[in-house]
């Protein structure tokens, strides 16, 4: 893929997690976490990291971040945000780097680590440990979201490959 071809794609997934970023924003989920979310930007790291590459992925990954904050969030949500990218990316990519894991259970992984990140950044902020009795609940919300992303992400990876000649 040329290099003009390359740095439009990216430029679409990036509008792409931003605009399911703020699809996020209309959705009411209330499991008794305050900001939980389903993920949904997350479908467009996942599938970039097959797609293109980890360091693109990333470079988008934390764009959308900052750009979704900035946007539909405010500084509290920045820090919680970029807490749980920054552990859930660097997880899944460990796993991704043995070519073993596949896309939903990347997606799982991703999900569960960037509840973990939030978690660890909301005790530390919050100066209260107890708040780690919500890790129970946000593994099984991490599983479960990260199931239905990863699904998707999936299906979404293939149709890319065999329509638009992506490798």
């Amino acid at each position: 893929m040329k290099r003009s071809s390359r740095i439009a794609s990216l430029g679409v997934f990036l509008a792409l997690a931003m605009i399911l970023s703020y699809v996020e924003t209309l959705i009411p989920i209330n499991f008794g976490v305050p900001g939980m979310k389903l993920g949904l930007a997350n479908m467009m790291t996942v599938i970039l990291m097959y797609i293109f590459s980890p360091a693109q992925a990333f470079i988008i990954s934390m764009l959308r971040i900052l750009l979704s904050g900035l946007l539909f969030g405010n500084a509290m949500s920045l820090i919680y945000s970029y807490a749980g990218g920054v552990l859930s990316f660097v997880i899944m990519y460990l796993c991704f780097r043995t070519r073993k894991v596949k896309m939903i259970p990347l997606s799982v992984i991703g999900a569960v680590s960037h509840n973990a990140g939030q978690l660890i950044a909301a005790a530390i902020l919050v100066t209260n440990y107890n708040i780690v009795f919500y890790l129970p609940v946000l593994i099984i919300a991490g599983i479960i979201t990260g199931l239905i992303t990863g699904s998707v992400s999936a299906a979404v990876h293939s149709r890319l490959i065999r329509l638009n000649g992506f490798s």
